[in-house]
């Protein structure tokens, strides 16, 4: 750990979004936190930048932020936050000419949500793979076609850029950068304390399948949410059907009718997805084919090459933690 903590600058502007702000805030400050309870030196200096001294969110609250630094001052983390307010940003060129001197300063440069949209303007992102919020890709793709947009991701690095989907997902990203900094462990502890469900790795997708399942009239959440806590049983369409009180004929039109998929299909995406966290955690295929109910590591294998053209096993040696 170095002597001195790494300066994090988080670059707010009117209208942006408080959780992408405030989500990457909170982890670099935890993870001092946790030093400090240690009796460590602190591993971080966080401060929230802007062109004002008070910023209005697109929540209403009021953010206190410190002046924009020199673009050549120190610096170890720039972190560009996004939200509806990146528009006039990205307008505002004495802004945009201080998000490129400042990168080049910086040892790395981060975005969250539609804050890629700022960095993009600058042209940073020219040639670099990124991602940025799912709702705003096409609008991202149009405007900077010398971009290479991933849709899928939560977050993505390239070089010295590092980019995330939206809100929530700016905590993976700083998640990812104190685990560079700091190591596994300390990043998972900071998790552990901020009580997040599941360290996600930036390969994971935005779109989850049970949250998609959900998108619906409601009526078979309570059947999505038994199907995961039984993932590692065989789910058989008639065991389905009787969770709901209906035919297995009614269930499969019905269920179609609503959701767009197959039962079949539902399942096979829920258990590819759930194995793919598991494997990102570095389970076990064999573990992990029995815990998502594939009833074989053969069977599990070919459902991987259908989707992502790898296997388990490959998939596991690539995105393991």
């Amino acid at each position: 750990m170095p002597n001195n903590p790494r300066r994090i600058e988080i670059l707010t502007f009117p209208d942006s979004q408080l959780l992408d702000v405030a989500g990457p805030l909170q982890v670099f400050a935890t993870a001092n936190d946790l030093a400090a309870l240690a009796d460590k030196a602190r591993p971080y200096e966080t401060v929230v930048v802007a062109q004002c001294a008070q910023v209005r969110t697109s929540s209403g609250l009021a953010l206190a932020a410190s002046p924009l630094p020199s673009p050549d001052a120190p610096l170890d983390t720039l972190v560009v936050a996004g939200g509806w307010g990146v528009n006039a940003a990205c307008e505002n060129r004495d802004l945009v000419e201080w998000v490129r001197g400042r990168s080049k300063a910086a040892r790395r440069t981060a975005s969250v949500c539609s804050g890629a949209f700022l960095l993009a303007t600058t042209g940073l992102l020219d040639g670099r793979r990124v991602v940025t919020h799912w709702q705003r890709c096409a609008e991202f793709t149009k405007r900077f076609p010398l971009v290479r947009l991933d849709p899928d991701p939560i977050f993505v690095s390239d070089g010295d850029m590092w980019t995330s989907a939206g809100v929530t997902a700016g905590i993976d990203l700083a998640l990812a950068l104190i685990e560079i900094d700091l190591g596994r462990k300390a990043a998972l502890a900071v998790g552990r304390q901020l009580v997040i469900f599941l360290k996600r790795p930036g390969g994971q997708s935005q779109f989850s399948t049970a949250l998609s399942l959900q998108e619906n009239d409601g009526r078979f959440d309570q059947l999505h949410a038994w199907i995961m806590e039984n993932l590692s049983r065989p789910l058989p369409l008639a065991a389905l059907a009787a969770r709901v009180n209906m035919s297995s004929r009614s269930f499969s039109r019905h269920y179609r009718q609503v959701t767009g998929l197959t039962p079949a299909r539902a399942i096979e995406d829920i258990r590819i997805e759930t194995a793919r966290r598991l494997l990102d955690e570095g389970q076990s295929v064999a573990r992990v084919s029995r815990r998502c109910g594939f009833g074989s590591e053969e069977t599990m294998r070919r459902a991987f090459l259908r989707h992502f053209g790898t296997s388990p096993k490959a998939y596991r040696e690539r995105f393991a933690g």
